[in-house]
């Protein structure tokens, strides 16, 4: 598609992508909030492309802006209203390519989500009240809108003795008073990035006794949390229930575990990832973790079916399921992944089902757990759920 700058043609192509959408992907409230939204979104992490980030890579290979842009489309015309992306991801080249699709479309026709925190530029911290100020600024702009639907601070670092704490929370209040955003959101629980590779593990703390005091302190309309088939269970289940009793919403990330839940990493096939590819630094998408995940996705195959679709389906529903106020988002580098993503979904499997799904990919998780961390550089360096 051809982008042009006559207003008549602009006003008929949002005219023609609005009508375009089939509503085939069921829609999920996210909680309190009333933000209605499909049932899976579109994570925009991918499309920003490799990337480096507080001295380590943090972004993907190389992407096609052309396929990025016709991916997003496709997105939208098979329904998918809701689009999540970063200031940091690719430093402001997802949430620009996204904005490609939002200046073809009614604003009112998307939800937007986009995060703060993990770029500091020269602040001196990422939640500086005045720098949170200016990377909405740029975030809106990047985007051609003038407002957020879902701001997220998109991790729980807020300096010595949570020093910006406070002022983090005050000025995301206050845009949402001042309608710049909709909807407050945070992160579950996780590990800031650099603790990984400069603090010791027995000064890390619980994370997830940190999550809770934070989301106290926060009180987020909505959360992101990573979540999937090869997540354990009982780590994420308190933290959905957390959500329900307060009427929260939940956009589960990495709901495809970034590719190793559908097949397309192979045994003895072994992906080589650039240098700003944070895929890198991570064991699971290496040759020794591999194969053990082929071997359970051969058993869920049994369960499923053979078509990476059945793979896809069940590790989808296996996140919509958590929560009637949770949406599923899934990333893409091409126009066929979208398709497949989100033309899958069919009927709501059997609870049985996803019980045996999460019990074979369960066991798997256990196995890549005994062989270390997920982080190839994490200083812990020995056997344990990944942090």
């Amino acid at each position: 598609m051809v982008l042009s700058d006559s207003p008549a043609l602009r006003a008929e192509r949002k005219r023609v992508m609005t009508s375009a959408v089939t509503g085939k992907i069921p829609s999920r409230r996210l909680g309190r909030c009333g933000i209605d939204v499909s049932a899976v979104g579109v994570g925009c992490w991918p499309i920003g492309g490799p990337d480096h980030n507080l001295g380590m890579p943090m972004g993907w290979s190389d992407v096609d802006e052309a396929s990025a842009v016709a991916g997003l489309e496709r997105a939208f015309e098979l329904g998918a209203n809701l689009f999540d992306t970063a200031d940091v991801y690719g430093h402001g080249r997802s949430e620009r390519l996204l904005g490609r699709l939002v200046a073809q479309v009614d604003r009112d026709a998307v939800v937007l989500t986009s995060k703060v925190g993990y770029f500091a530029g020269t602040a001196r911290h990422g939640y500086q009240p005045r720098h949170m100020r200016s990377q909405l600024e740029q975030s809106l702009e990047n985007l051609g809108v003038d407002h957020l639907d879902i701001y997220f601070l998109h991790h729980s670092d807020f300096g010595p003795d949570d020093r910006y704490l406070d002022g983090a929370v005050e000025v995301m209040r206050g845009f949402k008073a001042q309608g710049r955003i909709r909807a407050v959101g945070m992160r579950g629980p996780h590990r800031f990035a650099v603790d990984r590779l400069n603090t010791p593990p027995e000064l890390r703390g619980d994370k997830i006794e940190r999550f809770r005091a934070l989301f106290d302190t926060v009180q987020p309309d909505v959360l992101a949390v990573r979540d999937n088939l090869l997540t354990p269970n009982d780590r994420s289940a308190g933290i959905f229930a957390l959500a329900d009793a307060h009427d929260c919403g939940v956009l589960v990330n990495k709901p495809l575990g970034q590719g190793l839940l559908t097949g397309s990493y192979q045994p003895g096939c072994p992906r080589m990832f650039g240098h700003g590819d944070h895929r890198s630094r991570k064991r699971w998408f290496g040759p020794g973790a591999i194969p053990l995940i082929a071997e359970g996705l051969d058993r869920l195959r049994e369960l499923v079916g053979p078509e990476p679709a059945d793979l896809i389906r069940i590790a989808l529903w296996a996140g919509l399921v958590r929560s009637p106020r949770t949406a599923v988002l899934v990333g893409f580098t091409s126009p066929e992944q979208v398709s497949i993503n989100l033309t899958c979904l069919g009927e709501r499997p059997d609870p049985s089902t996803v019980g045996a799904a999460r019990s074979i990919m369960a066991e798997v998780q256990a196995q890549l757990d005994a062989g270390g961390q997920v982080f190839i550089d994490d200083l812990t360096g020995a056997a344990g759920t990944p942090q």
